[in-house]
């Protein structure tokens, strides 16, 4: 594993108040869906390991801080365009590590470094943003820390999230499930020195391939097997930050293809 010194993030931190969100997170999840959390079999008794899954509504972090029994640090994008302003407290308040779309974000992924060297839990979304309801490649970012921490990764999938607030009442919540497929990895031992971007985008390929068959089979998008769908997928692959910065994309889902 990387050198476990220079420790810039204490693991775990703010117990307090992310016991708090918790509690909350779990109220809110209970009057607005019925969840099934299928595969807890396949959980870590301890860290150092990253969570990874797909991307398709804001409330999939919201489900992992409520769902699993760690203590989990999030990397992820200073804005959310697909969330309401009403719920921009949560992540601050968690204390995500910030990356700034755009930009290289080394101090977001030297404090993921940190907390993974502590043997803490990390949770990162590969695919970088919510913009699309069909998986897509992962972004350069979890593959670096993979092969920078060399450390178990799990890979969870999220079904119907991207669903609940459709045609909402409280009367009729909609059944979610939340998959939790078997630990692998480490990805990228046999590879010396940096990664290269086709290194990178190998590994980010096996990570998409381990949460494609946790999530339903017409959401697979780039990682399904039925042809008619790869091909419906193609552009969903385009991050809205490829010629933009944090903060210059706006309601990103009316730019999905």
């Amino acid at each position: 594993m990387a050198n476990k010194k220079r420790i810039q993030v204490k693991y775990p931190r703010r117990r307090f108040i992310r016991s708090i969100l918790r509690v909350l997170a779990n109220m809110a999840i209970a009057v607005v869906t019925k969840v099934e959390v299928i595969g807890r079999e396949n959980l870590p008794a301890k860290g150092p390991f990253m969570i990874i899954g797909n991307h398709f509504s804001f409330v999939d972090p919201v489900f992992v801080m409520a769902k699993l029994p760690y203590w989990v640090e999030f990397v992820g994008g200073t804005l959310n365009p697909g969330a309401p302003k009403l719920l921009a407290f949560i992540p601050k308040l968690w204390g995500i590590l910030n990356v700034y779309r755009g930009s290289s974000s080394r101090d977001a992924l030297k404090s993921a470094q940190n907390v993974l060297a502590q043997d803490g839990v990390l949770c990162i979304f590969p695919e970088g943003g919510n913009w699309a309801t069909v998986l897509r490649p992962a972004r350069p970012g979890a593959p670096f820390l993979m092969h920078q921490m060399k450390v178990p990764i799990l890979p969870i999938g999220f079904i119907g999230l991207d669903k609940i607030f459709q045609n909402f009442t409280l009367l009729n919540p909609k059944t979610v499930k939340m998959v939790i497929g078997k630990p692998f990895g480490p990805l990228g031992a046999d590879i010396a020195g940096r990664p290269s971007r086709e290194d990178m985008d190998e590994m980010g390929h096996e990570m998409m391939k381990q949460i494609a068959p946790l999530i339903s089979p017409e959401q697979r998008g780039h990682y399904s097997d039925d042809p008619a769908l790869r091909e419906a997928a193609k552009g969903t692959e385009v991050w809205p930050w490829d010629t933009k910065r944090e903060g210059e994309v706006d309601r990103w889902r009316e730019k999905a293809i």
